[in-house]
């Protein structure tokens, strides 16, 4: 979007920038519905005003804020070019990434970066990261072999890994997928479940079940498990395995104890990638059973090829309560010395 000269003079002390946003892109696509993504931007920056006349949108304040807004329209652009649309949530995201950059603190990465990185089309959808930290994070298993996703719950940690082991396999970096999770609920100790080991198992690896069907054709699923090139089983089953040219996840972390974090990650075999996600306030292991999550970091921090990606509140991609509850939590814990 180009800024153009005006007849109108802003008041001393203010600024003010006219976009013109070109005839291919509806207005719809810019304000949202019901001018949805326009309040979003008036609510963010109060002290400007913003007007809008057919394809034109002005606006006159405050000289820092309007410059944000300049930049914020500029990002959304960038984006609607790609074809991906821009949603009420995307616009607070690439506003607090606009806001925290100005600063200096903020992330070398722009908001259009962040939000038109593709990881995987299937099925009529495309998976990529809503927030800088899943994009660092994503970022961060092309680079590393192993990499820790650490984060409460919605912030996509699993999911993402999920996505990259698909791509991994599809473009054949990988020749199969290894998906395991701690049965802590079973003590591990399936022999005392009834049923068959797959009935045994389920309610522990459904959610890991449920991402696969988001991601691939369901009905190639039994025919890849078949095969061994997608397999889901419980930690114990590693025990003792060399795991080489595989895309292996680790999901739920912070119930393994330390011995059982240690024989995973000596599991790491030639061409393989290990990606282990969990999140260290839900603990579920027995009393006095200390975390193999909350421990490892001490032990490999700094260790070459090792990266450790840390998501927050701000990164849940849930409904937006969850991360409010995600915070409340976190200050209840605070206050009482957990």
């Amino acid at each position: 979007m180009t800024q153009t000269p005006t007849a109108h003079i802003p008041a001393p002390g203010q600024a003010r920038a006219h976009f013109t946003v070109p005839a291919k892109h509806p207005m719809v696509t810019v304000l949202g519905s019901g001018d949805a993504l326009l309040r979003v931007i008036e609510n963010a920056f109060p002290e400007a005003d913003i007007h809008v006349r057919g394809n034109e949108i002005s606006a006159i304040g405050d000289a820092r804020e309007v410059a944000l807004i300049q930049r914020l329209f500029d990002e959304m652009m960038l984006v609607l070019r790609t074809g991906q649309p821009m949603t009420e949530d995307a616009v607070e995201r690439s506003i607090a990434m606009l806001k925290a950059s100005e600063t200096g603190n903020g992330p070398a990465e722009t908001p259009a970066e962040v939000l038109t990185q593709n990881i995987l089309s299937s099925r009529g959808r495309t998976i990529r990261p809503k927030t800088l930290n899943q994009k660092r994070y994503v970022d961060a298993i092309d680079k590393h072999t192993v990499v820790f996703g650490i984060g409460p719950a919605g912030t996509g940690k699993t999911y993402l890994a999920m996505a990259k082991a698909v791509q991994a396999l599809q473009s054949k970096q990988v020749n199969r997928i290894i998906l395991t999770r701690p049965a802590v609920e079973a003590g591990e100790r399936l022999g005392f479940l009834p049923g068959t080991l797959y009935e045994k198992i389920d309610p522990y690896l459904r959610p890991l079940y449920d991402a696969l069907h988001d991601m691939l054709d369901p009905d190639s699923i039994p025919r890849l498990m078949a095969a061994g090139t997608i397999e889901v089983a419980p930690l114990a089953y590693m025990r003792g395995r060399t795991l080489n040219d595989a895309f292996i996840i680790l999901d739920e972390a912070q119930n393994t104890n330390p011995e059982q974090m240690k024989m995973f990650l000596t599991r790491l075999g030639f061409d393989s990638k290990i990606v282990i996600t969990g999140d260290i306030t839900q603990v579920d292991l027995p009393g006095g059973t200390k975390s193999g999550l909350r421990q490892v970091r001490e032990i490999l921090d700094g260790v070459e090829d090792v990266h450790f990606s840390m998501l927050t509140s701000q990164d849940v991609v849930r409904h937006r309560l969850v991360g409010r509850i995600v915070d409340a939590y976190e200050q209840y814990d605070s206050r009482n010395g957990k």
